[in-house]
């Protein structure tokens, strides 16, 4: 079944780092989606030429309204547009929801390993916030990599009290005073300690760049962790 484009009016925007933005909008007739999933975004310029780039959801469904992360690409033709330009109240066009294997569904019951790199975190948001909101009893766990403290997406939703998630912070280039792990980019060290904690039965998801997904889907399989159970989403 063809997928339609909608139209999709910009309800708010928040700063999430310096050149990160959650956009929150407004979409009539959303069919819903699942956690992981990702909509097309569509901008046409007066003249007719269009762009059309890829956003993950950053939220369950919630009605008529989604919500997307987008990071400010330099010289990009849609991610600057969208994180500083589009006024509020303005629409761009929207098709989805789109894909079905990076997604976690609320009656799985085997621990998740959550791995992000940078802006990889805004799908994986999705499923800890599903997690949270059904009171899931499956045991989550998220290793994000980011290259200092300023880089770090929804901070108070992952610095607050959360027994329900076990959040650990990689610092690749400036890691805060007190930090554990001095900077680096993410080791063989930092996974095996939890693939032997899961063991088998577990679900992996990976997000971030293409050189960070492919590099840490290495590590696991090295590690240990059955290539079947790995699930990925990459991007640039």
């Amino acid at each position: 079944m063809r997928i339609p484009w909608r139209s999709a009016r910009l309800l708010k925007r928040e700063k999430q780092t310096a050149t990160a933005r959650s956009l929150v909008f407004e979409v009539p007739a959303w069919p819903g989606h699942l956690v992981g999933q990702h909509i097309d975004v569509r901008l046409t310029a007066e003249d007719g030429y269009q762009a059309v780039r890829s956003y993950s959801l950053a939220t369950p469904a919630d009605g008529h309204r989604i919500e997307l992360g987008v990071q400010r690409v330099p010289g990009g033709e849609v991610s600057p547009y969208l994180a500083e330009d589009l006024p509020v109240g303005a629409s761009v066009e929207v098709r989805g929801p789109l894909g079905s294997w990076f997604v976690w569904r609320t009656d799985q019951t085997e621990p998740i390993l959550l791995v992000a790199g940078g802006s990889g975190i805004v799908p994986l948001m999705a499923m800890i916030r599903a997690h949270r909101q059904v009171a899931s009893a499956s045991p989550f766990h998220l290793l994000y990599s980011v290259r200092g403290p300023q880089d770090l997406w929804y901070r108070n939703d992952l610095e607050g009290k959360d027994p329900t998630l076990d959040v650990r912070l990689l610092y690749t280039r400036q890691a805060p005073s007190g930090a554990l792990r001095a900077p680096g980019r993410l080791k063989a060290d930092d996974l095996r300690p939890l693939v032997g904690q899961f063991a088998s039965g577990s679900t992996v998801y990976v997000c971030g760049p293409t050189g960070f997904v492919e590099s840490t889907s290495d590590l696991l399989i090295n590690a240990g962790q059955d290539p079947a159970t790995i699930r990925t989403e990459r991007f640039g």
